[in-house]
C-alpha cells in the first residue's frame, strides 16, 4: 500500500512537472429557442474574426446539439468567438453573436438563442 502511494505521488509530481494539463479550453454551448426551449440538433459554426464570420468562411470548430441541446467544443484558444447556430429555419443571424473571451483551461458556458 505504501508503495502504490509512493508511486501515485511521482506520477502526479511528474503531471505537474510536465506541464500536463487535465482540464483544455473548452466551450460548453447551449443552444435555446425563443421561449427558453433546449433544441437538439442545431448546427453550431465558430469564428476568431468577424471578416470569417460575415464570409461564413475559415470555421474553427463546428458541431450538432445533443439531445440536451448542448454542444462540447474542447482545445479552444482563450479568446471570443463569432458564432452562427442554425436549425431548419431558425438562426441567430443578425445579432454577431460573440462570446466572451474564454477562460484558459476551464470549462466554459455559453448559452445561444435561436428565433
Amino acid at each position: 500500500m505504501k508503495r502504490s502511494l509512493s508511486i501515485l505521488f511521482v506520477f502526479c509530481v511528474l503531471l505537474v512537472a510536465t506541464g500536463f494539463q487535465l482540464i483544455k479550453t473548452t466551450l460548453n454551448l447551449t443552444v435555446r429557442d425563443e421561449v427558453g426551449n433546449t433544441v437538439e440538433g442545431a448546427t453550431v459554426q465558430l469564428f476568431e474574426t468577424e471578416e470569417d464570420y460575415n464570409a461564413e468562411k475559415n470555421v474553427v470548430a463546428e458541431g450538432t446539439t445533443d439531445a440536451k441541446g448542448i454542444l462540447k467544443l474542447k482545445e479552444l484558444k482563450a479568446m471570443s468567438y463569432f458564432v452562427i447556430v442554425r436549425k431548419d429555419d431558425k438562426d441567430n443571424s443578425g445579432g454577431g453573436e460573440r462570446t466572451g473571451k474564454l477562460e484558459e483551461k476551464r470549462i466554459n458556458k455559453v448559452t445561444i438563442v435561436i428565433q
